[in-house]
């Protein structure tokens, strides 16, 4: 999406469609449903949240009858952090119009992942919720697709178009760790999906990996 720059992503099945993260506002939640419409022809069936930030959850209450998936304290967070959600997304420029309508109606996940969840959407397209350590937050959830590439949506994990964030529920010393993890699930040809910017490769997220340990050290 233009605002912020967040990486949309989808995946789609025989059975199921799979929007990894909403974006930043109601109002942009509808209009991804939108665009999924035209793209598939479809209604998005299940949400992938990748982290708790606003602009990657304030737009799931567009989607009444999806299925969303979380790590598995994320729905406490979402809880516990709502309005300091609300006042990061006004600071951020949202607006406090929109901010507060998405705060209000926060949808937490419905089935959080413990360590990690198979999600079949159905025909042979099955997907790897994974929660592979802590690093950009204490929830971080990324999304394997397998396949020829295999495709990791990484959340904000990986940035592309930016500096990663690090920020109060930062985990800044495990983060290489969880990067070295997630390279092994995705492996040396995947294709990685940043929660901001473009697609990027091993080699990237690699040397991302190496500028967080210099950055904050390693546990």
């Amino acid at each position: 999406m233009p605002f912020l720059d967040v990486t949309i992503g989808v995946v789609v099945g025989a059975e199921g469609v799979l929007l990894v993260d909403t974006g930043s506002s109601v109002a942009e939640g509808a209009e991804l449903g939108r665009r999924v419409r035209e793209l598939t022809g479809r209604d998005v069936t299940h949400i992938a949240l990748t982290h708790g930030h606003f602009d990657h959850v304030f737009g799931t209450a567009a989607f009444p009858g999806a299925q969303v998936f979380g790590e598995m304290t994320l729905g406490a967070h979402l809880g516990r952090e709502r309005f300091t959600l609300r006042l990061d997304a006004i600071e951020h420029g949202a607006g406090e119009e929109a901010a507060t309508l998405a705060a209000e109606v926060l949808v937490p996940p419905g089935h959080l992942v413990d360590g990690r969840w198979a999600l079949d959407l159905g025909g042979d397209r099955e997907v790897l919720l994974v929660h592979p350590g802590e690093g950009h937050t204490t929830h971080d959830l990324v999304v394997v697709v397998p396949g020829t590439p295999a495709v990791v949506f990484c959340g904000d994990l990986v940035e592309e178009s930016g500096e990663p964030q690090a920020g109060p529920d930062a985990a800044p010393g495990a983060w290489p760790g969880t990067l070295d993890r997630l390279l092994e699930l995705g492996g040396e040809s995947a294709l990685y999906v940043p929660g901001h910017g473009a697609v990027v490769d091993a080699r990237f997220v690699r040397a991302q990996r190496d500028a967080l340990a210099a950055r904050f050290g390693s546990a």
